[in-house]
């Protein structure tokens, strides 16, 4: 495995849709390893193909347990043409961030419960049904597919602040990836 450069905000690739991948082979098994290993070693929770300069629909997640709760389990996902099929009508805003925006953080609205329809590198579809953090990360990731950055979310522009800046406490804000 090997550790990938992280596309930062202004380069053009982070605007741009990804392409449909329609064949599971041992490059983009490599390429879900070495995706896997740089958001671990960033840290990160999620890295998406343009985040990596490869312009193609794969997302690797790695959320750990003690973020969604005391004795929960790690939960990780590698998918490919991830898509949202369905969603709570819940939203609720929290702080994120973004490897592709190291310096900077922003209040963002998501929903609290979402279906995807992905395959897996097994080749196998499913639907996959997460809640609350998780759920959040896998949105972030599935906008970089399309082009779309967190702060692109924002609703009050003035959220977005420092990420080094400390920030009042709110019970109700929590840090993505």
């Amino acid at each position: 495995m090997a550790l990938m450069d992280i596309v930062l905000e202004g380069d053009p690739r982070l605007r741009q849709p990804a392409a449909e991948i329609t064949r599971i082979d041992k490059r983009l098994v490599k390429l879900a390893e070495d995706m896997f290993e740089t958001m671990l070693a960033a840290p990160g929770v999620g890295l998406a193909g343009p985040q990596v300069g490869v312009m193609e629909r794969i997302i690797v997640v790695h959320v750990p347990g003690d973020y969604i709760g005391e004795g929960e389990e790690d939960i990780s996902y590698t998918l490919i043409n991830p898509e949202i099929i369905a969603h709570t009508d819940e939203i609720e805003v929290a702080t994120e961030g973004c490897l592709s925006i190291p310096e900077f953080i922003g209040d963002v609205p998501r929903w609290t419960e979402i279906q995807i329809k992905a395959t897996e590198l097994d080749g196998q579809t499913y639907i996959i049904e997460e809640y609350d953090w998780v759920a959040r990360v896998l949105q972030h990731e599935i906008d970089h597919l399309n082009g779309i950055m967190f702060t692109d979310r924002v609703v009050d522009k003035s959220t977005i602040r420092p990420a080094n800046e400390p920030q009042e406490s709110n019970p109700e804000t929590s840090e993505a990836s």
